[in-house]
């Protein structure tokens, strides 16, 4: 069966460098359901898509707080 995703954009605080972009990324990558994670230094922000039946938007702010950072916002988009 066809699973449809979610996107969400996360505001992220913290980042200073390309080292602190992959590691967000790294960590938003490793959590089961998430299909992509483009993070964006200069924008401080990371886009998500992902399966909600797999995993949710707490989750992935747990990820990002988990690696050291800190999340100022999240807003879904449509798809």
């Amino acid at each position: 069966m066809f699973e449809k995703k979610q996107q969400v954009v996360i505001d992220v605080e913290g980042m200073t460098c390309s080292h602190c972009q992959k590691r967000v990324a790294d960590a938003l990558r490793a959590l089961k359901g998430v299909k992509s994670a483009e993070v964006k230094l200069e924008e401080k922000q990371a886009v998500v898509s992902f399966l909600p039946a797999r995993t949710g938007v707490a989750e992935l702010e747990k990820a990002v707080a988990d690696a050291g950072y800190t999340v100022t916002g999240t807003r879904m988009l449509d798809e």
